[in-house]
């Protein structure tokens, strides 16, 4: 009884209030360590890389640089393509069966073949304008509508122009190929003029007469030793001439109007009756082989 009126006498404790949980703080995010921020960037790096590859690594698949853009030549001279072949053809007649542009349309193609085969070297355009005869009164091809023709003056002045833009820009051998005869002499006196102007640097400029040699003359022998007479080879927009188009430019043959002899008096030198493609490319092969020699032969340095 006694410890009953004790228990009863002594004041309750009041109970303390537990305190509310605090807030779990959020986890504080790791920093990367040193070799993983190199890794981090690295891999960023090679991303925008690739991202820009079809930029930086697109090459034209063409020789041609009226076909590419400014900064692809100069990525091309810097790869190494430091030579520059300048086609020069004419627009002249080649009779009722071969189109003005003869020349133009060959010489191009044969000098992209070359120019492939080298593997240094571009295409610049063709010069379709040279010397052809004489006004007044006309001479030569001049005779014929449609034929166009410079002063032999002038023409050396477009080759010296042109030579002196690719020597700005890089390229150390110019040559010029020729597709027809007149002009040939024109072609090695502006580059040996040059040539000698520029001897104390590494440019020099080239007239590869064996290209013209090789498609006017030894083309010829080729079809006299298979048979073909000298009345078919003849000399102009015969035989060789139109075999060689049809290999190159089929599209400039008039392939119906060759069926009969051609008349006298229509500009053609010989007989193109049995030209065929197939004759050309013999023709074709001989032209870029002998060619390509002579220009490496030409472009070697002391």
């Amino acid at each position: 009884a006694q410890q009953t009126r004790e228990a009863e006498a002594s004041p309750t404790m009041p109970t303390i209030p537990t305190m509310p949980t605090m807030p779990t703080m959020p986890t504080m995010p790791t920093m990367p360590t040193m070799p993983t921020m190199r890794c981090l960037t690295f891999i960023f790096a090679c991303g925008v890389f690739a991202a820009a590859l079809p930029v930086l690594a697109a090459s034209p698949a063409t020789v041609f640089i009226e076909q590419m853009t400014s900064p692809e030549v100069a990525a091309a001279i810097r790869g190494g393509k430091t030579t520059i072949i300048v086609p020069i053809g004419g627009t002249e007649q080649n009779g009722p069966h071969m189109t003005l542009g003869k020349h133009n349309r060959r010489v191009e193609a044969l000098s992209g073949k070359i120019a492939t085969a080298l593997g240094n070297a571009l295409v610049a355009p063709v010069i379709a304008y040279v010397p052809e005869g004489l006004l007044a009164p006309p001479t030569g091809h001049m005779r014929f509508p449609g034929t166009i023709t410079v002063p032999a003056a002038a023409y050396r002045q477009v080759l010296e122009a042109a030579a002196r833009s690719f020597k700005l820009h890089g390229f150390h051998d110019i040559v010029f190929l020729g597709d027809h005869g007149d002009y040939q002499a024109d072609n090695r006196t502006v580059a040996t003029a040059l040539s000698r102007e520029w001897a104390a640097t590494p440019v020099r400029v080239h007239a590869i007469g064996e290209y013209y040699d090789a498609a006017a003359t030894g083309f010829s022998q080729q079809l006299a030793a298979r048979g073909f007479t000298a009345a078919e080879i003849g000399r102009h927009a015969g035989l060789p001439d139109t075999a060689l188009t049809l290999a190159l430019a089929p599209d400039q043959v008039r392939s119906d109007l060759m069926r009969n002899a051609p008349p006298a008096g229509t500009g053609v030198s010989g007989d193109p009756r049995r030209a065929t493609a197939e004759l050309g490319q013999v023709g074709v092969d001989a032209i870029v082989t002998q060619t390509v020699a002579a220009i490496q032969k030409a472009a070697r340095r002391p």
